[in-house]
């Protein structure tokens, strides 16, 4: 059944500038279906830049219709899932083997995962079936010993970058292997070091549990299917009873993905049509930032800090930062906790920040926004307080540039952000997008840098043991 509401194509101002998927019909025969970062924007270049396949039928499109969705990987599974279902006259007409792509998972016993245009199958389409409660698509393919039985495929997918970006920020999420159909790739083991991408937290390493493994390949396939909603309920299930069972590491990598998959499918960005590219408005987003921080002076340097641990054990911050809106990855710092005892997250936080602002050849930041709420808040203010008093061993020109950072907090939950002697937090969705976005995206890349860094030492200290 379709999901889309319908409207004449001369309203295309009641289209939404939001995430979602969009369809042309004319005279009930569904045209196209297309997918979009900002639906209103691109619905409207068809027609005003077209290309030479939107000639094709643009001049038929009487209705417009569209679904929004919280996201653009949303969107993107969703194109794939309503393409499938409902076979629009001109993606069928595409569909020729170079314009679809297909994620492809073998049936071997730790499956490899890989993106292919044209799905190959043999006999062992029950064993995948019963491995991973998939239904395996049917295409044709190579003979002889070169084919490889048991691969399911999803898809179609028609953007081929946006899937690969898809898969590569998935993969952060369920570390997996990658292969092709050759079966003499499927069934190569994994190296007995570890290889480049173990240390990037994306690959499962030398000796991975086999039971984890297969429950890893499982969800992945289950988001790529659109099934997230059961995925993450699966996951809390699952990370209540290794929690109950104290198996608290096992319960902290559950906890790790859940997080993970909400940040990625509230915020993650694949999609790059040059339609659709944006510049960010920094100068009305810094107006509004001094604004609600009541200062007039300017906010060009923004970092953000976060902190990432299992009961206190293999601690780690992370201190991304923002130029004028936009990453600068070239200053990006990361820290090794050095605290010990009782877990104290204040005291961990507390810690980085002073490290971090004792490096004075480092240029200060106007801004510090912390991934936490009102108590995270008050620890980072009490850490650049301290550096300010008169016993601290800074010069009297540093504590004056310290003085005049603003601190700010981000809690997750309801996406408040806590400011200095303000008794109530300011609401995210109160505020214009573009801000909204650029304090998400920033508290975000704190989070993915912080447990990115944590999972490799946790990595490297597993190996360790071994």
């Amino acid at each position: 059944m379709e999901r889309f509401r319908y409207i004449d194509k001369e309203n295309t101002g009641e289209i939404p500038r939001t995430p979602g998927v969009y369809a042309f019909k004319n005279a009930g025969v569904l045209l196209y279906i297309g997918k979009a970062g900002n639906l209103r924007d691109r619905v409207k270049t068809h027609f005003s830049q077209p290309s030479y396949r939107d000639n094709l039928f643009v001049e038929q499109v009487e209705k417009i219709g569209f679904v929004e969705t919280n996201s653009e990987i949303e969107a993107l599974l969703l194109e794939s899932a309503l393409i499938k279902e409902l076979n629009p006259k001109y993606n069928v007409l595409w569909k020729d083997g170079k314009n679809y792509f297909f994620v492809a998972i073998t049936g071997a016993e730790f499956p490899r995962v890989f993106l292919t245009h044209q799905p190959r199958l043999d006999k062992g389409e029950a064993v995948a079936e019963a491995k991973f409660g998939l239904a395996v698509g049917r295409g044709g393919g190579r003979s002889g010993s070169d084919r490889l039985p048991g691969v399911t495929y999803t898809g179609p997918f028609v953007d081929g970058g946006a899937i690969k970006r898809t898969l590569r920020i998935l993969r952060g999420v369920f570390p997996y292997y990658t292969g092709s159909t050759s079966s003499r790739q499927a069934a190569k083991k994994h190296d007995k070091k570890p290889c480049q991408y173990c240390h990037l937290g994306l690959c499962p390493g030398p000796n991975p549990n086999r039971a984890e493994y297969a429950k890893a390949i499982k969800n992945l396939a289950a988001v790529l299917q659109g099934k997230r909603t059961s995925v993450m309920r699966n996951l809390e299930k699952e990370m209540r009873e290794a929690s109950k069972n104290q198996r608290y590491e096992r319960a902290k990598d559950l906890r790790d993905q859940i997080q993970d998959l909400g940040i990625i499918f509230s915020h993650a960005k694949v999609f790059r049509p040059a339609a659709e590219k944006a510049s960010i408005d920094w100068p009305a987003i810094e107006m509004y930032l001094q604004k609600i921080l009541g200062i007039s002076q300017r906010i060009s340097r923004a970092e953000a800090y976060d902190i990432s641990n299992i009961q206190g054990k293999e601690a780690t911050g992370s201190m991304p930062v923002f130029i004028d809106g936009k990453p600068d990855k070239e200053h990006y710092r990361k820290f090794k906790v050095r605290i010990s005892g009782k877990p104290n997250d204040f005291a961990m936080l507390q810690e980085v920040i002073s490290r971090r602002l004792a490096h004075e050849e480092w240029t200060y930041p106007d801004l510090m926004i912390i991934d936490g709420g009102k108590g995270q808040l008050s620890a980072a203010l009490q850490a650049v307080s301290k550096l300010q008093t008169p016993s601290s061993k800074f010069q009297a020109n540093h504590k004056s540039q310290i003085s005049r950072i603003c601190v700010a907090a981000i809690a997750k939950k309801h996406n408040e952000l806590f400011l200095p002697e303000k008794a109530k937090p300011l609401l995210l969705k109160d505020m214009p997008q573009s801000v909204s976005n650029f304090i998400l995206h920033i508290r975000d890349e704190a989070h993915r840098f912080a447990i990115s860094y944590h999972r490799l030492l946790r990595k490297k200290e597993m190996l360790r043991k071994r």
